[in-house]
């Protein structure tokens, strides 16, 4: 059991490193071609780079609940533990510049799409995902994107969001831009070396542990998984609204991602390895962790719509993590 807890740890701290890379490298890229628009979509892909590794690794052998649990835990993490942190900081001297509000009034199309992606998840799963569904989520996220780049030509039209964000905020040399694709590459190739070595790990001390992989990929996977959008959250919050704005974008797109890109690549990747007609199953507890896990996001989501968030909804939000965590015990035993 020693061994494989410890190979587990190794391949986690290997992800988490890789992940640091990643989040390095795209946050000066973005700092290079700004705005929203980055952080629901390159900000987003690239954060969500772990996951789609270890959805891959585990979805390739077989382990769907794995893949899946690793895509639902990362919305529970981010959902929750996430945003609170992020709020935490923006809103108290922890920031550069701090705000007593975010306001995120903005993410009207973030928030709606968010619900009716983690719906349509949840009952698209009832009967299992398969080829169609993969499909659908695909065209779900190319809507997503499709509505993002459009809003981001009506904001060009405005104000730029980043307009004073940065006292550097001029052109970045070439030669910090061809350190940020350096680190963004580095850490995208970590992540794939060592996904597939982290699942199997992650299999391992599920085994030792009589632990279901489903509860485990929940809990354990985010920490790899979320390290990149949880290092570009903090460093985004501490530069004070404009930085909170991005990262709340950098969430919500994230985790749209989830709902959309990364189902469908489960879907793809198992149909790659098992053939046209492999199906993603229902079980009975990757079926409670989906709705756990929906109604977790629809409960986050609720003070967004009153386009404010504060310290209160931080606090809120890491209660809520710590239920959802809780609750993870309440299932291993169903």
């Amino acid at each position: 059991m020693a061994e494989n807890i410890l190979i587990l740890l190794g391949w986690l701290g290997e992800l988490i490193f890789a992940s640091w890379l990643l989040s390095d490298g795209a946050e000066h890229l973005a700092e290079r071609w700004g705005g929203r628009f980055v952080g629901r979509t390159l900000l987003s892909i690239a954060t969500t780079l772990p996951e789609i590794g270890i959805v891959v690794a585990a979805a390739k052998d077989g382990s769907y609940g794995a893949a899946l649990g690793s895509a639902l835990g990362s919305n529970l993490f981010m959902m929750t533990f996430g945003l609170a942190i992020m709020l935490i900081i923006a809103t108290t001297r922890l920031s550069k510049a701090p705000e007593k509000f975010i306001n995120v009034k903005e993410f009207g199309l973030d928030k709606i799409f968010l619900v009716l992606t983690a719906v349509a998840g949840a009952i698209l799963f009832i009967d299992g995902y398969d080829v169609l569904d993969g499909i659908f989520f695909s065209g779900m996220f190319a809507v997503y994107l499709a509505f993002a780049f459009r809003e981001m030509k009506k904001e060009k039209k405005v104000i730029p969001l980043e307009k004073n964000l940065h006292e550097d905020s001029q052109i970045k040399p070439k030669k910090h831009f061809a350190r940020a694709m350096i680190l963004f590459v580095a850490g995208t190739v970590g992540i794939f070396i060592g996904a597939e070595p982290f699942v199997h790990a992650l299999e391992g001390v599920s085994v030792d542990l009589g632990v279901s992989i489903v509860v485990l990929a929940v809990i354990v996977s985010p920490i790899a998984g979320e390290m990149p959008e949880k290092i570009s959250m903090i460093l985004l919050a501490r530069k004070g609204a404009g930085g909170a704005s991005i990262a709340v974008a950098n969430v919500l797109g994230s985790k749209i991602l989830n709902n959309t890109l990364l189902l469908s690549v489960a879907v793809f990747a198992a149909m790659s390895y098992k053939g046209i007609t492999a199906k993603i199953p229902n079980t009975s507890i990757l079926e409670y962790q989906m709705i756990l896990v929906t109604v977790i996001t629809i409960v986050a989501l609720i003070p967004m719509f009153k386009n404010k968030l504060g310290l209160k909804s931080g606090i809120l939000l890491l209660v809520l993590y710590a239920i959802g965590i809780g609750m993870q015990f309440v299932l291993q035993s169903v």
